[in-house]
């Protein structure tokens, strides 16, 4: 093994980190915070806290950490799945306590801002996801919902995170929304290539 060969985990690992880390520092020193509520700062980071788990879950899920055993990667995957309805409840409990009226016009689909509607949206799939995890028995029903969902976690949350003028800069945040949108699609595509091979090969087993 050369040593890039040796050193590609570690700079897996840093590359990943810094994603997270960049746009999570830019948002911490954002002037928009200034004279806010501590309710509405922590709202704001569970948000980015949610939007940086969505880019952890289909890593974790493909097995593209270093290091990690695609088993252990999996459970992780389900843990970090947990912390991310935690994210998401915290960030809407924030957001309701600051403004209770916005809250229940977003819920109710009549907010004047398009933003709120694909926060609700992700918000709802982000709840379906984890109530199709409790309830798994049917291996094929699961896996589909569960590919199903993800996308329409990552695309509302990235066209819900693009939308906000926030605390978040615009141009990290842009480049992190595109690195998950990439890694939610890298894993969809994994998985239905070789769903897609093993049916043709079915298919090229029945007799004539």
């Amino acid at each position: 093994m050369t040593g890039l060969g040796r050193a590609r985990p570690a700079l897996v690992w840093a590359a990943v980190v810094a994603a997270i880390a960049i746009p999570g520092l830019e948002a911490a020193t954002s002037p928009l915070l200034a004279w806010r509520d501590p309710i509405y700062i922590i709202g704001c980071f569970a948000g980015v806290a949610a939007l940086a788990f969505l880019l952890v879950q289909p890593l974790l899920a493909g097995g593209y950490l270093p290091g990690l055993r695609l088993r252990l990667g999996r459970r992780v995957h389900g843990w970090v799945g947990g912390a991310l309805v935690v994210a998401v409840v915290v960030h809407v409990a924030a957001l309701w306590m600051t403004s209770p009226p916005d809250v229940i016009d977003a819920l109710l689909f009549r907010s004047p801002t398009p933003f709120s509607v694909w926060g609700v949206v992700a918000m709802w799939a982000v709840f379906a996801t984890a109530l199709l995890a409790a309830l798994r028995r049917w291996q094929r029903l699961w896996r589909l919902g569960h590919v199903g969902l993800a996308v329409v976690i990552a695309v509302a949350t990235i066209v819900h995170a693009l939308l906000i003028d926030g605390t978040m800069e615009p141009v990290s945040k842009a480049v992190f929304c595109a690195l998950v949108l990439a890694a939610t699609g890298k894993v969809v595509l994994d998985a239905r290539v070789p769903a897609a091979f093993r049916l043709l090969a079915r298919r090229g087993r029945r007799p004539m």
